[in-house]
Parts: structure tokens; sequence; C-alpha cells
């Protein structure tokens, strides 16, 4: 759930994927072994050009924080570049760990190497419930992560000190106790800095990767517009996944901190993510319980508390990415762009399920660090050298930007717009099973399919790296999904953006169940796009599938696909799926056929967000 460990540990410890170079495909078990523990960071950057010989002294804090009534201990480095004093001070950056890390994992430690080699005093900490840092896990709650962060940029500017006495006077002030500061990190190590500067107007930049903007969404996602209030499909192997890191910790680490013992029925989260994850896994909504759900899972997402945030923020999101795919960043770019907040946005190529790393290919390595030499690394080092070191002149880029695995020159694998592209081609879905590009040619039809009590589609195995097992191709299973395929394309098309999809379904079982007080008895069903070659050989772009729980069967609704950028080459074809089940999610609660009924004057259609390349 719990936003993954750096990117990174979490990929270590349960994910589906690491990335990998361009076109060399390798198992998941092979790519852990590869990489190994070294990955729990957002960013293994290593040092490139230096401040003062890239020379700089690293320093153990601790320091003791109140958080949510309680006193933690927040373990520390303080990385001072060389040169650096009172009288020759330098902005700060700011950094925590992922999921499950640490402020001494591969990564978030490379953050405070990286940062301190080009003359940032650089402060990276164990965030509260993880490392050697006490208290409980909280989901990076601004009420309680963002506080306590928010006691440590008090230490940077000069307002406090470390528990041993050590005091920063060296950070680069813009007035009494508010220093320079930005923060940078990926997954939980990226809600954290959207979180501080909710509740801290002191933080000047911030710089998430691959971080979440609604849990509700992340977790158990409903991908219908409007539907806010109706649950979605819980994403179970994710989440259980990640709760199972969380809460083994006080039985695996000796001499545990008290304070991050909560009690037998909850061990290391606080109260309120133990309910979330219960209810989840029950397979019940009924209405009292899933209203307090949704409402906390929001709580502590930044879709509750963009609007308190100030500091100018560069989004990246990962296009391989199935815990948080980009219409969460594209969310939160909406959001901050609306109320005047200084935000770009951009889509790079590895997320939490996989990617393109390979230095060669212009992509930001986290192993490697390529910080000078990949776009996304160009684009955070004039990010802060525009926020931090206040250099005005400096250009921080596009509005918006987004990888393309299918250009080959590194110089120009990133596209860029002003604005993330709109719906611009639509499509509909015949009654004989065809996409077509004209409703005159829609014919007249109706097509059903039935679930079983097992799923029967599979999109991936979230967690097949930890089991070291391959991942099956995504497959159908006849009979429990309907699809309408278009006919091959007489050149490229090139789609980035979320497709949505207007469907009407008749399903009179659900009809019969759909307002019973629990809304797990509404129809559950699984939206998603294929590519198809001359071959018949399908590919589910990035196994990114929307997951639906049907509001009211007896109207009409709209659902948002997860963003893609992908291009369907000339001669391949679109095929449209609606899936019964998807093994990765809960589904439906008993057996509800579905029938669609197709007619030139009513049918279901298809938008795509299409480019010119």
């Amino acid at each position: 759930m719990l936003p993954g460990q750096t990117y990174w540990s979490v990929f270590v410890c349960l994910s589906v994927e690491v990335p990998v170079p361009r076109r060399v495909p390798r198992s998941r078990a092979a790519l852990a072994a590869l990489l190994g523990a070294a990955l729990t960071a957002p960013l293994a950057l290593t040092a490139g050009p230096a401040h003062a010989g890239g020379q700089y002294t690293v320093t153990p804090l601790k320091f003791t924080v109140r958080a949510d009534g309680r006193s933690c201990a927040v373990d520390a480095d303080l990385y001072r570049p060389a040169g650096v004093d009172r009288a020759h001070p330098a902005p700060a950056v700011l950094a925590t760990n992922g999921f499950g890390g640490s402020k001494s994992d591969g990564s978030t430690d490379a953050i405070g190497r990286a940062f301190a080699a080009r003359g940032y005093v650089s402060l990276v900490y164990s965030g509260l419930g993880f490392g050697h840092s006490g208290c409980l896990i909280s989901l990076d709650d601004p009420r309680i992560d963002g506080e306590a962060a928010s006691q440590l940029v008090d230490f940077l500017g000069g307002k406090r000190s470390a528990d041993d006495g050590t005091h920063a006077d060296f950070v680069t002030l813009d007035a009494p106790g508010d220093p320079r500061v930005g923060m940078i990190g990926g997954s939980y190590g990226g809600a954290i800095q959207l979180a501080t500067a909710s509740v801290d107007h002191r933080v000047d930049a911030l710089v998430p990767l691959a971080t979440w903007n609604d849990l509700a969404y992340s977790l158990d996602p409903n991908s219908v517009v409007g539907a806010r209030d109706v649950p979605g499909a819980f994403k179970w192997q994710w989440t259980n996944g990640f709760y199972l890191i969380g809460e083994s910790q006080p039985l695996t680490t000796p001499s545990l901190d008290p304070s991050r013992i909560n009690s037998l029925a909850c061990l290391h989260f606080v109260s309120g993510v133990c309910a979330t994850v219960r209810t989840l896994n029950s397979g019940g909504y009924p209405v009292d319980r899933t209203a307090r759900m949704l409402a906390y899972a929001r709580s502590v997402s930044p879709t509750a508390y963009l609007p308190r945030v100030q500091a100018p923020t560069l989004l990246v999101q990962g296009q391989v990415d199935s815990l948080f795919n980009l219409n969460e960043a594209t969310a939160s770019y909406r959001t901050l762009k609306a109320q005047g907040t200084p935000t770009a946005l951009i889509w790079q190529s590895w997320g939490h399920s996989g990617g393109v790393t390979d230095p060669a290919s212009g992509e930001l390595n986290v192993v490697q660090g390529n910080l000078e030499t990949s776009y996304v690394g160009r684009r955070i080092l004039a990010w802060f050298d525009r926020y931090l070191q206040n250099h005005n002149h400096t250009d921080t880029g596009p509005a918006f930007a987004y990888y393309r695995d299918w250009i080959t020159d590194p110089a120009h694998t990133y596209a860029t717009a002003d604005r993330v592209p709109t719906l611009s081609q639509t499509l509909y879905l015949s009654g004989d099973g065809k996409l077509v590009d004209n409703r005159a040619k829609v014919a007249r039809g109706r097509r059903g399919y039935t679930n079983w009590l097992v799923p029967t589609s599979h999109s991936e195995s979230s967690l097949a790296g930890t089991t070291g097992l391959p991942d099956p191709a995504p497959y159908d299973t006849p009979g429990t999904y309907l699809a309408w395929t278009g006919v091959p394309l007489t050149r490229d098309l090139d789609v980035a953006g979320a497709p949505q999809v207007t469907l009407k379904v008749v399903s009179p079982r659900a009809e019969r169940t759909q307002n019973s007080g629990d809304a797990a008895d509404k129809l559950v069903l699984f939206a998603k796009l294929y590519d198809v070659a001359p071959d018949g050989t399908q590919t589910l772009v990035h196994r990114l599938v929307a997951p639906v729980r049907v509001p009211d069967v007896t109207r009409s609704f709209t659902v948002t696909l997860p963003g893609i950028v992908h291009r369907y080459p000339a001669g391949h074809r679109l095929r449209f799926v609606v899936a019964a089940s998807d093994d990765a999610y809960f589904g439906n609660r008993g057996i509800k056929p579905v029938t669609v009924v197709s007619a030139p004057g009513d049918t279901g259609v298809v938008r795509l967000p299409v480019t010119g390349g």
C-alpha cells in the first residue's frame, strides 16, 4: 500500500519487475538477483560533476520529533559538501526511503551522496516506522509523517539541533529559520514530499517520482468517471504484499523501538491502515465501512491536501507501472496547475512494474545514476538549479514530456508538449465484434459473456518477482469476455494518454442485487486495449487494465483506462476487451452474466488521445 519501497526495495521484496535495458527481456527473478538488495532507493545516483572536488562529510544524526502525539526517534545522515560553512552556505536536499527501506539502503543513501557531490547539503533519513526510526507507519499522512519532516526542515533552518547538539548554520536561508530546501524521492519517498509541503511552505521544490495521487484509486480502483464514492476492485496482490512487509517488521527486527508497536491486532501500522486493509480483504463493502475506508485512504493521499501545496513540483511517473499508473501523476499535475503552483509532468519509461533504464537509451538509471546524461536527470538538475539555486534564467523545460519506446535515437526519445494530449479519435463498438471508425458502420447485434466463480483472465502477477516464477502472457478465457477488433491500420497510430470508453451493459442479475446495501453486489468488469499484430499475436500494453464496479447497470457509464504511450504500427489492429475478471484483483460476488447490445444510434464508444508521433 504502500507506496513502494523506493521504487525499488519493493522491487526486490515483492515486485513485479525491475527495469531492464531496452528490448532485453529478463525474468523477474533474474533481475532481482542482478540488482540485489541495493535496489532500495528512488534514485541510486552516483556522483557527477562535483562541488569542491566532490568531497563531503557524512554525519549520523538522531532527532526526537513529535508525531501523532508520540515522541519518535528519527535516524538520519547529514551530507555536508567540502567548503560549505556559515560564510559559504548552500541549499539543502531532504529525502527519505521508499516503503520498506531506510536511510541506509542503496538508493536513499545515494541521493545524499549524489547531491552533496553537486554542492547541496543533503539530509536523508529513515521514514517513521522504518530502519532505526521510531513510531508507526502512517502512509505519509501529512498530519504525522509531514509534521515529522517539517521538524527536520527546522533543523536545516537552524531553528533546532539534533539530539547530540549538532546545529546546521550552513544552509542557505530565505529568512530566519527558513532554509532553501528541496525534496526528491520515489514511491513512498515521493508522497512524503507533497505531504511535507502541504504543512510547511518553507519547502522550495519537489521532485516526486512514481507516487500516488489517491490511494483509494491505487489500491481499490474504480475507473468509472464520477463514481468517486463507489469502491472498485481490490488490487489484492500489491496491497497485501506491502502490508505484510510492514506488519512483519516487529517479528523480524530484534529489539524494535516500542513506539513502533501498535497492538496485537495491528502490529506496525496506525490503526486506520489496518482497518482499511481488513475491509478490502473482507470482500464486502457495507455502506458505513466503505465510507470510512474511502475517507481514510483519501485523507492520507495528495488528492486531499494538494490545494495546500505551493512548492514548484516536477512530477515524474512511469509508463510501466500497475501500482501507480500515469493517471495518478496526471491528476496531481492538473490540480497543481489549476491552482497556479508551478509544475511540470514527465512520463518516463520505468515504474514499479519494469521499463527501460539502459543509460544508452537516454533514460535515468537508478543504479548508474546518469543525471547529466539522461533526459529526466537533466530536468531534475534544472528544476533544483532554478528553484534552489535561484538561477532565474534556467530553463526548466516544457510542461509535459513523454518517453516513446519506438524511437531509437536517445536524443529524441522524448516528445514534449504544452499540455497532456486530449481525446481526439473516436471508434465504435459494432454488434458483430468489429471496432469501427464511423457510427454508420455499426451493425445491430447483441453478444454476451458470463463470469466464473474463479478468475478467468490474467493481466499480470504483481508478485512474480518475489516468488521467482515466470509471469504468463495476458489471456482471457473464451466465454468470459467480449472483444471488438478494428481493421489493420494503414499507418502508424500513436496514443499518448488515457483512453476513455462509454458503455451500456445489460445484466439482470446485477440489477437485482446492486442496491443491496453492500457495493460488493454491484457488477465488476475489466476494460483494456490490446495491440494485435498481423500474425494474431496480441499485446496488452504494459499489462494495464481498468477495473470497474458499475454504479448502476441500468445506465451507461464512462471508463477512463490507465494512461499509455504506445505506437500501434501500420498493419496492426486495435482490440478493445471487456472481461469478467482479472486474477490480480477481487472480482464479482456470484454469477452475473452480461450482454452488450449495439445499434448505429446506441452503442459503445472508444475515444483515444492520438498524437502526431
